[in-house]
């Protein structure tokens, strides 16, 4: 043997449904060379290496479907490229972004094989894939490989790349009700629907937020005036300049106080229950390092609350915590700190976690409550002494079904007065089952752009459903973001039907986005020229907020090396399936190949829509029994057994009898054009039927279509 390394070919990022899953992939051409004579049975070795460096390939069920399924194989004996399929999915899950789905297929090239596996973000699948090819190149070759540091690396680029969990639990909760996601740039704003139907997040933001509002929210001064003036109990306060100024409106407020910058977040220069005038001054000049204003507030007594409130309802709510260390009579307070407060598994300096690390030179406030307990960060509490270290923005323990309706109605309503959609409603009480009045409690600030991960994962209590609260804020019961979207494939005729299909429905009132091979158009007017049927013209239709309708070209190409635009369509137009040979450099060889390329545009369509089949191709009319919604076929013969059978079932057809567009549905029969209309007798027959099919099983009314057919007018190839 003298060749066992693994080569990449090359490498394609799908990014919609595909022939592997109907989510994106990665797929790599990867060439094993000599190993395909070495299956992992022959590799001294392996096996070991392998398992001691990912330890988590026990739980890969593989073809087994069962708990080590795949070591089983990798024991009896499997090839290289199957092997790097469960490494990368291994490595994913190891980074921090589990992903479930891979395969690896034989090419009829020697030791060429295609492996694809799932990765939500591109950047994230590549640098798997190149870490999981160099960790198995090590295993097969027995040389050294730090998996730690590969693995840190990943988790690295998923910081970076990957969106964070708040944003992901609203992407999941859309994924569940079916409602189409679109990521926009390389952060957190995500489009949910398509065309006029979208909505927008950015996290906790959506594009219902208004600025304005969020702007009130970032005045914490402003914010408590407004909102007091509903009625809402607030604590007294007063904007001030100076230290001096600041125990001023102290002694007249009454001790103890808070004094915080007006524009606070995530409590960031917030000391709290100060009592002298020490404290105050020292408290001013940490606010104002902090922000524009400085406020002097009322300290209310008891635990703070934020209730997270999404439309006119409170959906979540955490209580906080004091944070305090308990010494050894060893240990100064920067050790006692890390070892019982940082150690904590959910504090982190990165976004998917819900507390932070306390770091002494980056927390002010808590030098200041050392030095209110007379110590500092290398002093030595004695044994059993516990040492106050953060008396606020601790939010851990799940408390929504404590929460008193009327503390509820308040939050809600400051949240209205405010001018937000989705909010973080910070709330002091002893008691949040009782109303605020009663017990001295008060609303102390409003929040825009709230965190959600204290609701996702408290220390106590329930998990709360905080993604789909704010999806179903966005999109009501019913309400699925979607536009009709027409998609046409085949390997004939697409360009020609997508331009009648648009011209159908535009003549119906709707602003049409249309991608085909000639270019893109939107609402009827040229924006591109050619190469308008690819993957990324598909998508700027559908993030155009004006589309009330798409009709989108897909060939081959697109099929095999992007990804479908959409994830789903309300029709699918199939023309002619072709022969494999034209095929070939994807390595389709067979009418069973063939068939798996065409059968993606079948499998995307909606179980409230339809797929458009050419009952004069036998492969494409197989395709019928795929699709989750009605079938119409089309054909050129009146006398087309298919459609005989199909219309005696039930089902709906377009044919050409003569000159004559018929259209029938089961047991009626009705003429719905001439294909000697001027614009329709330039086109191949079978386009001008199959795009009155595509127009009909959108619901287009028959009358419209008629009407519309006389005055279409193919436009002219550049």
């Amino acid at each position: 043997m003298t060749h066992r390394t693994l080569q990449v070919l090359r490498v394609r990022y799908l990014d919609g449904p595909n022939i592997w899953t109907y989510r994106p992939v990665i797929e790599a051409w990867v060439d094993i060379h000599d190993l395909e004579d070495a299956p992992s049975n022959l590799i001294p070795g392996l096996y070991e290496r392998l398992t001691a460096w990912l330890p988590g390939l026990v739980e890969h069920r593989c073809g087994v479907g069962e708990r080590g399924g795949f070591l089983e194989r990798l024991r009896e004996g499997t090839w290289a490229a199957h092997i790097l399929e469960h490494v990368v999915i291994e490595l994913h899950g190891m980074a921090g972004v589990p992903e479930g789905f891979g395969k690896a297929r034989m090419t009829p090239e020697r030791g060429i094989y295609k492996v694809a596996f799932r990765s939500r973000t591109e950047a994230i699948g590549r640098a798997c894939l190149d870490a999981g090819l160099a960790l198995l190149q090590a295993a097969i070759d027995d040389t050294a490989f730090d998996v730690e540091a590969a693995v840190s690396e990943l988790r690295a680029l998923v910081d970076k790349k990957a969106i964070g969990p708040s944003t992901a639990c609203i992407v999941d909760a859309a994924y569940a009700r079916r409602i189409p996601t679109v990521r926009l740039t390389g952060g957190n704003l995500i489009q949910m629907g398509y065309g006029v139907c979208q909505r927008r997040i950015w996290t906790a933001e959506t594009d219902r937020t208004s600025a304005i509002a969020e702007g009130i929210a970032s005045d914490k001064d402003l914010t408590k005036r407004l909102i007091s003036a509903c009625g809402i109990p607030v604590p007294a306060g007063e904007i001030v300049d100076s230290p001096a100024a600041a125990w001023s409106a102290a002694e007249d407020i009454g001790l103890p106080v808070v004094v915080k910058p007006s524009d606070a977040n995530h409590g960031r220069g917030v000391s709290v229950a100060l009592d002298s005038r020490e404290a105050v001054e020292a408290a001013w000049a940490v606010a104002e390092a902090e922000g524009d204003d400085v406020l002097v507030e009322q300290f209310i007594a008891g635990h703070e609350h934020r209730l997270l409130v999404v439309g006119d309802r409170v959906v979540a709510a955490c209580r906080g915590e004091e944070v305090s260390v308990v010494g050894d009579g060893v240990s100064t307070v920067e050790a006692l700190i890390d070892s019982q407060i940082n150690s904590d598994p959910r504090r982190g300096r990165d976004l998917t976690l819900p507390l932070d690390v306390i770091q002494l030179d980056r927390c002010p406030t808590v030098r200041l409550e050392l030095e209110r307990q007379a110590l500092d960060c290398a002093s030595v509490p004695a044994a059993g002494q516990r040492v106050l270290i953060q008396r606020h923005a601790n939010y851990s323990a799940d408390v929504t079904a404590q929460v008193h309706p009327e503390v509820a109605a308040d939050a809600v309503l400051a949240v209205k007065v405010v001018g937000l959609d989705i909010a973080g409603v910070d709330v002091v009480c002893s008691a949040i089952d009782q109303p605020l009045r009663a017990q001295g409690g008060a609303v102390i600030a409003v929040n825009a752009g709230p965190g959600l991960l204290m609701h996702l994962k408290p220390t106590t209590g329930e998990v709360q459903p905080v993604g789909e609260a704010i999806v179903a804020h966005l999109f009501p019961e019913g309400d699925t973001g979607r536009v009709p979207v027409v998609g046409v494939s085949g390997a004939e005729g697409r360009a020609q039907i997508a331009h009648l299909v648009a011209w159908l429905l535009q003549s119906d009132g709707r602003y049409v986005g249309l991608a085909c091979d000639d270019g893109l158009w939107m609402g009827g007017r040229q924006v591109t020229d050619r190469n308008g049927a690819s993957w990324d013209a598909g998508r700027r239709v559908l993030m155009n907020r004006n589309v009330e309708a798409a009709v989108i070209e897909n060939g081959p190409a697109v099929i095999l090396d992007e990804g479908m635009p959409y994830d789903r369509c309300a029709v699918g137009v199939l023309t002619t399936a072709g022969e494999p040979s034209a095929l070939a450099a994807w390595h389709i060889q067979d009418d069973t190949h063939l068939r798996n390329v065409w059968r993606t545009q079948v499998d995307l369509v909606l179980p409230s829509g339809a797929a458009v089949l050419n009952a004069d191709d036998a492969m494409v009319a197989g395709l019928a029994e795929l699709s989750d919604g009605a079938v119409w076929f089309y054909s050129t013969q009146a006398a087309s057994p298919v459609l005989s059978a199909h219309l005696a079932a039930g089902g709906a057809a377009v044919w050409l009898d003569g000159d004559r567009i018929v259209v029938g549905r089961a047991e009626t029969r009705q003429t719905i054009g001439l294909r000697s209309a001027p614009g329709i007798a330039a086109l191949d027959p079978r386009w001008a039927i199959a795009g009155v099919a595509a127009a009909l099983a959108a619901g287009l009314a028959d009358d419209l279509v008629h009407a519309a057919l006389d005055t279409y007018r193919a436009p002219e190839r550049a």
